[in-house]
């Protein structure tokens, strides 16, 4: 086991502060949007690269699913983000202290699995509405919790990479 780099109340202290952090960020900004836009409205910010354009996705990441029945796809889709969650909550209990990274990448995977959930739940459909381009070549488009779960994963990665392990110890 490697050194704590930090204590685990701070640890979890971040995890759960960055978790509430996202979910706030991702439920404001998809509230403003939906009281600023109408449903596929598209403004440019960027010509040529970025639009804020207000879409609704009733599947995964990507849209994968959106073609699955209704009410199987949505309990499915949100009994798989509830499943991550409580995945996180062990990853969390079995990592925070092998790298400083872990607490904050599972705070933000977690936050942004749970605003993504909320909508789910509330909506039936996840709001989108950052919409990156290059000519008529669109990225898919997301939002803040997908954001969030894009870089929490990211930062997992790096510290499953980073941390030390004892001699003799796998990675």
């Amino acid at each position: 086991m490697t050194k704590t780099v930090m204590s685990r109340a701070a640890a979890l202290s971040w995890s759960l502060g960055l978790a509430l952090a996202v979910v706030a960020a991702d439920q404001l900004t998809k509230a403003w949007v939906d009281s600023a836009f109408s449903l596929y409205e598209v403004r440019p910010v960027i010509e040529g690269f970025f639009n804020l354009t207000y879409v609704t996705n009733t599947g995964a990441a990507f849209g994968l699913f959106a073609r699955v029945g209704g009410k199987a796809r949505a309990i499915g889709l949100s009994l798989v983000a509830v499943a991550a969650l409580v995945a996180l909550v062990f990853a969390w209990r079995s990592l925070w202290m092998r790298h400083r990274l872990y607490p904050f990448s599972i705070g933000m995977i977690a936050g942004g699995a749970a605003g993504n959930l909320i909508d789910r739940l509330r909506l039936g459909a996840v709001v989108d509405f950052l919409d990156f381009y290059v000519s008529r070549y669109h990225w898919p488009a997301f939002n803040v919790a997908d954001s969030a779960i894009t870089v929490g994963v990211f930062l997992f990665i790096i510290a499953g990479f980073a941390e030390e392990r004892p001699a003799g110890e796998k990675r």
